[in-house]
């Protein structure tokens, strides 16, 4: 056993035989025959079994489901910046995070596109507790980020990711995508969290940090959905958060905001990749500031990164008109358009509920808010 041995994906030479073990799973075989509607049950177990590596299961598999979610659920799929991107370069790609599972899968839909390398993706431990979700996860590259832990222990673990991460991109050649922050950005407000960034950081030893972030060429990422089809799931955290209240989450809350960001209605999808980092690097190398400002720095940076190249739909306009009593921005949407949106409120917040139609409104308007911002 290697160190990394509790938290990897599966390797190539494991992969067969996990998908043998699994395919007749009931939630798998759901998952295969979305991905595999016009064939029958002995045809997809074939495909399955044919299988031997991560790619043949990403390339074979999940990309034909993921791109199914994208027919089935949105009006389109977009993409821009990917031309910038070297095809034989690993990155390491900091991205905000809006879904569980389709925000790792529709970059690397984007990347396996256009013909750069896939990533490695980072994924709570608590989000793969079912023993079928850890095996399609592992299947799927992803390595698991513990959770729960003691300091101590949330030391030892930051550390072996930190490695992990290190070796993946600079040794196994391999991109490598995380989350700006722990969880979801249930608000709307993307910030990169300079935990995060620490925990990257350990494995710079004692190293120029900004050096050992130049060479693994961090590229921030915007993803952005029109309607988030898992904007309800969020309201009552949005809700305790509001009223400074403890939030503890349901049985299975994971699992159904899995199942309803796949299948719910999104619109319109955008994913935007930004420049690679270096000079901002430098400069903030030579700053002079302290350890913990220079990251901060680097914070900044990403977050500015991000905001302007996220893509901003009709819904994140009437948002901020509606929760700013304004007509700003009432030349990107129809009167169509915010009749639809009209309705979507409806659904989802009680009448007369302010306080929730505010969290609600915020979630779709903080995005103009930070573009307007860079300002």
């Amino acid at each position: 056993m290697t160190k990394f041995d509790h938290i990897r994906p599966y390797k190539d030479s494991e992969v067969n035989t996990a998908l043998e073990q699994i395919h007749s799973h009931p939630m798998i075989k759901a998952l295969l025959h979305f991905a595999f509607p016009d064939k029958d049950a002995d045809e997809i177990q074939q495909e399955v079994l044919n299988c031997h590596s991560i790619r043949d299961f990403q390339t074979k598999v999940i990309y034909y489901a993921v791109k199914n979610v994208i027919g089935r659920s949105s009006d389109g799929f977009s993409t821009s910046g990917f031309d910038k991107l070297d095809a034989d370069t690993p990155y390491l790609f900091i991205s905000n995070h809006r879904d569980i599972i389709l925000d790792t899968s529709l970059l690397n839909v984007a990347l396996y596109e256009h013909e750069q390398i896939m990533t490695a993706s980072a994924i709570g431990d608590n989000l793969v507790q079912k023993p079928f979700l850890m095996a399609l996860s592992k299947l799927n590259r992803n390595f698991l980020i513990r959770r729960g832990l003691t300091p101590r222990e949330m030391l030892q673990s930051s550390r072996l990711v930190s490695e992990y991460i290190k070796e993946l991109v600079t040794n196994e050649k391999r991109s490598v995508w995380i989350a700006q922050r722990e969880g979801r950005t249930k608000d709307g407000n993307d910030l990169t969290h300079q935990g995060v960034l620490k925990m990257i950081g350990l494995a710079a030893g004692k190293g120029n940090v900004m050096e050992y972030f130049k060479n693994l060429k961090i590229v921030p990422v915007s993803i952005s959905y029109e309607y988030d089809p898992t904007d309800m799931l969020k309201m009552p955290e949005l809700m305790a958060k509001h009223y400074d209240k403890e939030y503890v989450k349901s049985n299975n809350e994971d699992f159904n905001s899995i199942l309803k960001g796949a299948t719910g209605q999104k619109k319109h999808i955008h994913i935007s990749v930004g420049d690679v980092l270096s000079d901002e690097l430098d400069d903030i190398a030579n700053s002079g500031e302290t350890l913990n400002k220079q990251y901060q720095m680097l914070a900044d940076v990403i977050d500015e990164q991000i905001h302007k190249n996220y893509k901003l739909w009709p819904s994140n306009y009437m948002a901020y008109d509606l929760l700013n009593n304004t007509d700003r921005f009432s030349a990107e949407y129809s009167d169509k358009q915010k009749r639809q949106f009209d309705r979507r409120i409806a659904r989802r917040v009680e009448k007369d509920n302010t306080v929730a139609l505010q969290n609600f409104l915020a979630m779709y308007a903080n995005p103009v808010k930070n573009k307007l911002s860079l300002d």
